[in-house]
């Protein structure tokens, strides 16, 4: 599937603020068997002063920006054309459970791949005593490991409700567990705490999701946004393979990778400091336009 992707996302201050440096990754990745980014590219208003790409720990390019005048505004624009590979179905050939631990010691390599990297607490997901108790009582003998995930991808899309004033960008997973309220990001928190609760390795993934209209009604421009969803690490033979949580299914063809990390702090969207005080207000609209490829 080949896509146009736009996004904006628009900072307006108070009071003028200056000396910004801001890192930003919204711009696909370029996947072997999975996505290829044709084209694209960053843009901020007022010009940055400086910008530089550089790749990160995980492969991933980032754009660091540094905007010292003045500014009461700030935007970042995204153009971009990508084309998405369908996912080919594959027979299970994970592990059950408690032969996952022995592959995961056998594996020695601790490079960007690694599920080493996701398999214990990370930044934002500590130990959460309730989340690994939810984990335990979904698993049934006998299931592998990619069962296990599925089955917890269904069970937290069933308990919990999206609701996108429940939460915000820093509501712990522990406390959108105890909601059971909340967006994308806290419903791929959860799983991936509950994952590692298991000894399962899971990480956190950014992208886009096309968006389908209801039949009948035309498909409004901006409508889309950034997504999350998880990366399940189902033992040497299988790889990776990646759940979401929010909408119950395997992420597929209208799942477009961004950035892939241990949890959300690893790829924010934009993260940054600057000088000034008073409050912000943001806004973020996306537009995923299927073309004929």
């Amino acid at each position: 599937m080949l896509y146009d992707l736009s996004l904006h996302m628009g900072y307006a201050y108070d009071v003028p603020a200056s000396g910004a440096r801001h890192v930003i990754r919204v711009l696909p990745l370029s996947l072997p068997d999975r996505q290829r980014l044709i084209a694209g590219s960053v843009t901020v208003t007022p010009h940055a002063d400086e910008k530089t790409t550089f790749i990160d720990f995980f492969g991933q390019q980032a754009t660091s920006v540094l905007v010292r005048a003045p500014h009461e505004r700030l935007d970042i624009r995204m153009q971009a054309r990508v084309m998405v590979e369908t996912p080919s179905m594959t027979a299970d050939l994970s592990p059950e459970l408690d032969k996952l631990g022995e592959e995961l010691a056998g594996f020695w390599s601790v490079d960007a791949l690694s599920p080493h990297h996701v398999a214990g607490p990370s930044p934002r997901l500590a130990e959460e005593p309730q989340i690994a108790a939810y984990a335990r009582e979904t698993i049934r003998p006998g299931q592998t490991v990619r069962e296990i995930a599925l089955s917890l991808c269904n069970r937290i899309h069933k308990d919990f409700t999206y609701d996108t004033k429940a939460t915000t960008v820093d509501t712990t997973p522990k406390e959108a567990f105890r909601l059971k309220r909340g967006v994308c990001q806290d419903f791929a928190h959860v799983m991936i705490a509950a994952l590692r609760s298991l000894g399962i390795p899971a990480g956190y993934v950014s992208g886009f999701l096309r968006t389908i209209p209801p039949p009948g009604k035309e498909r409004l421009e901006g409508a889309d946004a950034m997504h999350a969803w998880v990366r399940v690490w189902c033992g040497e033979t299988m790889g990776y393979v990646e759940f979401d949580p929010t909408n119950n299914i395997p992420a597929g063809s209208d799942h477009i990778v961004v950035a892939y990390g241990r949890d959300y702090s690893d790829i924010a969207p934009v993260i940054g400091v600057l000088k000034g005080y008073g409050n912000q207000k943001a806004e973020q609209a996306v537009d995923v336009v299927p073309l004929k490829g």
